[in-house]
Order: structure tokens, then C-alpha cells, then sequence
């Protein structure tokens, strides 16, 4: 029953994070596309009233003219809308779900046994959790003061671009060394996600409250404010596809099993990033297709690079290919505790993926992925069963 309800709580935490994550990023895209789209006012007594652009849109059956203004209007309304709930929900949610999830059982998902560095392949549980929270709030802090020291006026945004960007690849590699694979992807994810949410709560949130309060109190903003929110929001949008294509990782063991997992990491933030720049100049009026081509190139130069051997596996046990038999036992002593219809390791309440190996009909479906993954040394685990390297290669050695 235990299993059960924590797996019922996944289910439902995970809704609560993809729905309030759509609305966060779909509300993120549209004001990105709405200031990049704007006109500049024809209306004479609109630009004598401050309005900076608007425009004229058509959804839903009926008509909109959005106008912004450059300076404070002449009077606020009483329920002026605020975003930020959808991003504060966004992190916590996503939180929770890695708390339950990997925090709750780190030496299965956080440490990674075959990691190059042999102090992380030690790690204890309570060692990796700490060290991932850390990792997380070292990946703000370092943004933060990236961002305050390189342009603190907003004047060099383009060499401070430069930086994130750097800092991201040291991010990708770390997390790969640090922990399992899968992980990695996630926290890394995790790192831009964080940055997002925390550029919500510590600059453009409290900005655009003293703006409000200046225009309130008849006095004129600081612009300086106006200029870091946008900087911190035009930040989120570039995160924004590399950090969604990361949080659905998980399901894709060939990228991050891969020796080079932080090069095809670094080339898929590349390129989601590159996509996104198209989109935002797209808004402006400027369509530039070397973008989307450049980033579409990235990721498949990552494909290329992820891409098994295409030589099948020729690994022998004493001169022989192993049989069913011999790996049908090997799974049993391996992979059945989880991957049945009635798991008997705790934590499980149903098979994971819905990956069964009741049966030899199900173990032979499963050939390829099998062999994969055990070759990945992604299963088990953590390697909880201990599988031997001569197991795996048994396995690799599995003849028809």
C-alpha cells in the first residue's frame, strides 16, 4: 500500500508540474512575442499618453489591442495582473517530485557506482543529496553573479550571454561526473529551471513592485529596474526548450548512458536555445532561418554522437554465445525484483516503464533493450544486485 500511495503522489505531483508549467512557459512565450511585436501607436492621442507600441490581434472570436507604455500611465488600475504564481508552483512542484523521487532513494538514482571520479562513486545517500542540493543553489549563485558583476547596467548582455553559456557546459560536465546519468540530465535541467523561477523571485517581481509603488506614490520609476526584468526575463525565454527537452530525458537512456553525456547535453542546450532565437526574432518581423538550421544541426550532430555501434555485440563467455537459458537466469537474479507484475523491491508498486520479465515471451521482446541498458550499466540500479562485468558481457554475448 506504502508503494502505492507514493506512486499515486508521483502521479498526481507530476500533473501539478507539466500544467503548471505549460501555463508558465506559454504565458512566458506570449509576452515575449507580444514586446517583440509591438508597432508603434497610430493613434496621435496614444503616443501624447505615453504609449510606447501595441498591437492588434484576432483569437478566440473576438478582437485585442495590446499597448505598452514606456513611462507610467496616468493612472493604474486597482487589478493590475501579475505573473509569477505559475513559476513559483512550476519549481515547487518540480521540487517535491524530486524529493520523492530521486532524494528518497539516492543510492538508486543520484550516485553514480561507475563514475570516473572515485569519490563520487562512493558517495553515500545522504552525501549525493546533499551534494545535489548544493549543486543546485551553486548553479544560481554563480548565474546570479554572473549576471550582477558582467552587466550590472545591462550594457554588455552579449559577453554576459558568452558566460551563461560557458558556465552551462561546466554544468553539463559536472553533473555527468558527479552523478548517474540520468540524474545528471535532470539536474542540470534543474539548474536553468532554478535560475528561471529564482529571476522571477528576486529581480523581476520585486522591480516591477517598485515600479508600481513609484508610479503609486507620483514618482518616477527607476528605469534601471525595468531594464534588469527584462534582462532575467529574456534569460528565462532562451532556457526555456533546453529545460523542457532535459526534464523528458529521463525516458532516453542512449544520451545520457553515453560516455560523452555532457558533450550531447551541452549540444541539445545549444540547440534548443538557437530554435528559441528564431521564434523571438520571428516576433519581431525578422525571419532568420540560419538559426532554427544551426540549432537543428546541433542536435544532430548529438544524434550522431549518441549513436550505438552498429556492429553487433561479439562478446563470448568461454568461446560461446550465451543462451536463453543462461540469460533467462540472469534476469531473474537481476531485473524481476522490479521488472514484474508484482514487484517484490520496495519503492515499486508496478513494474517501471511498464517493462514486465514474467514471462521468456516478455524477456525475448525485450532483446535489445535488455542488452542495452545492461551494457550502459544503467541497469541496475544503482547496481544493487551487483551484476558482474562477465554478467554483462553474457548478456552482450546472447545469441538467438
Amino acid at each position: 500500500m506504502q508503494a502505492y500511495l507514493l506512486e499515486f503522489v508521483n502521479f498526481m505531483l507530476r500533473w501539478l508540474h507539466v500544467i503548471a508549467a505549460i501555463a508558465w512557459i506559454g504565458e512566458s512565450i506570449y509576452f515575449v512575442m507580444l514586446d517583440n511585436g509591438l508597432k508603434k501607436p497610430k493613434a496621435a492621442e496614444d503616443r501624447e499618453k505615453g504609449v510606447f507600441g501595441e498591437m492588434w490581434a484576432v483569437h478566440g472570436g473576438g478582437f485585442y489591442h495590446n499597448q505598452k507604455y514606456a513611462t507610467a500611465p496616468a493612472k493604474l488600475p486597482d487589478d493590475l495582473h501579475w505573473s509569477f504564481w505559475k513559476s513559483y508552483t512550476t519549481w515547487l512542484s518540480g521540487f517535491a517530485l524530486f524529493v520523492l523521487l530521486y532524494m528518497a532513494n539516492p543510492s538508486f538514482y543520484l550516485v553514480n557506482p561507475n563514475a570516473n571520479w572515485e569519490w563520487a562513486a562512493n558517495m553515500t545517500g545522504w552525501q549525493a543529496n546533499v551534494l545535489a542540493l548544493l549543486f543546485l543553489v551553486g548553479g544560481w549563485v554563480v548565474y546570479n553573479e554572473l549576471c550582477k558583476r558582467i552587466s550590472p547596467n545591462m550594457t554588455r548582455d552579449g559577453l554576459l550571454s558568452i558566460a551563461v553559456a560557458v558556465m552551462m557546459v561546466l554544468v553539463a560536465y559536472l553533473s555527468t561526473q558527479m552523478f548517474s546519468g540520468r540524474a545528471a540530465f535532470l539536474l542540470t535541467g534543474a539548474v536553468m529551471a532554478t535560475a528561471m523561477s529564482a529571476n522571477v523571485f528576486f529581480w523581476i517581481i520585486p522591480g516591477q513592485r517598485r515600479m508600481v509603488n513609484a508610479m503609486k506614490a507620483g514618482e518616477t520609476p527607476n528605469p534601471l529596474d525595468g531594464k534588469r526584468g527584462k534582462q532575467r526575463s529574456v534569460h528565462n525565454t532562451y532556457f526555456t526548450l533546453p529545460v523542457v527537452l532535459l526534464m523528458i530525458s529521463n525516458h532516453y537512456s542512449f544520451a545520457y548512458n553515453h560516455e560523452h553525456a555532457w558533450v550531447i547535453m551541452s549540444l541539445f542546450i545549444f540547440g534548443g536555445a538557437l530554435i528559441r532565437q528564431f521564434f523571438v526574432l520571428m516576433h519581431a518581423g525578422k525571419i532568420q532561418p540560419a538559426y532554427p538550421a544551426a540549432g537543428t544541426a546541433l542536435i544532430l550532430v548529438a544524434f550522431w554522437v549518441a549513436m550505438p555501434s552498429s556492429q553487433p555485440a561479439t562478446a563470448v563467455v568461454d568461446g560461446e554465445a550465451t543462451s536463453f537459458e543462461e540469460v533467462h537466469a540472469l534476469v531473474d537474479q537481476h531485473c524481476v525484483a522490479c521488472h514484474s507484475s508484482e514487484p517484490t523491491q520496495p519503492g515499486f508498486a508496478a513494474p517501471p516503464a511498464g517493462v514486465a520479465y514474467d514471462t521468456e515471451d516478455q524477456i525475448l521482446r525485450q532483446k535489445s533493450q535488455i542488452q542495452q541498458v545492461v551494457a550502459s550499466k544503467y541497469m541496475p540500479l544503482g547496481n544493487m544486485t551487483g551484476m558482474t562485468d562477465e554478467e554483462r558481457e553474457a548478456i552482450a554475448a546472447w545469441s538467438e
